[in-house]
């Protein structure tokens, strides 16, 4: 099983000072996202999907440590789909009576753990990077969903006459085209539970999917909102517009 190991960091994280997040003279393309515009909504089974690129091929190094198990009910998950999806997790807890910390079986109300103890230990595991959170990972960097997307898509052969550096791949939408992470996905990694076909790409939208709900969950919420505020105004100026005809027909 492929694992998003430190190079990730590299991947989704760093960029340093003056790089674009698109290579020299390549257009990132847009993905028709269900999230997209004000109507937007998030695709359920998308999202199931994606939480299962990452608890399979991701987890091993990088947490979500703010996301709940108890939040994955709006991805469709059952209450005990939920408990016993969290027990399948080790929890530090304590002290206990003794006055020692423990380890306990996961609860619908902890939040996913860190694969590390501490950043440090993390580091130390992943050649002095130490892997980043992913819970906020689609809102940080600019283009979201589509760069995620697009970065795990984004490996292919270096055109004639191009020498990566020692230890780099060849990424087409990676700022210099040079990357350290090597290709994290490939068709079959997982087998989805719903029987979808894990290609590469469906793997790289589908966690590009999950992850944008990780960083926005309440988008939905945001765009009723926006939805029923311009309806409200729309109405209320009716209303306004009607007194004011009514005022006036009554002063002539």
């Amino acid at each position: 099983m492929k694992i998003l190991t430190a190079a990730a960091l590299a991947a989704l994280v760093t960029v340093g000072a003056g790089q674009v997040h698109a290579a020299e003279g390549e257009a990132m393309p847009k993905y028709d996202w269900s999230f997209s515009g004000v109507f937007g909504r998030f695709d359920r089974a998308a999202m199931q999907r994606g939480l299962q690129v990452y608890r399979e091929v991701c987890s091993a190094c990088h947490g979500l440590k703010y996301v709940a198990f108890r939040n994955l009910e709006v991805l469709g998950y059952s209450e005990d789909e939920i408990k016993e999806m969290a027990t399948e997790y080790s929890i530090g807890d304590g002290p206990n009576d003794e006055g020692d910390m423990f380890e306990r079986p996961g609860r619908p109300s902890d939040y996913f753990p860190s694969p590390f103890p501490n950043d440090k230990a993390a580091a130390a595991a992943n050649n002095g990077a130490a892997p980043p959170d992913l819970s906020l990972m689609a809102k940080a960097r600019p283009g979201g969903p589509d760069y995620i997307r697009n970065l795990l898509l984004g490996y292919e052969d270096p055109p004639a006459g191009f020498e990566a550096l020692e230890g780099l791949n060849y990424n087409l939408y990676f700022p210099g085209h040079q990357i350290a992470m090597a290709a994290p996905l490939s068709d079959g990694a997982v087998e989805f539970a719903d029987g979808t076909e894990a290609s590469t790409e469906q793997m790289a939208t589908d966690l590009a999917n999950f992850l944008m709900w990780t960083a926005e969950p309440n988008l939905e919420r945001r765009h009723s909102l926006g939805v029923s505020v311009v309806l409200f105004l729309l109405v209320f100026t009716g209303i306004l517009y009607a007194a004011k005809r009514k005022v006036w027909s009554d002063l002539h």
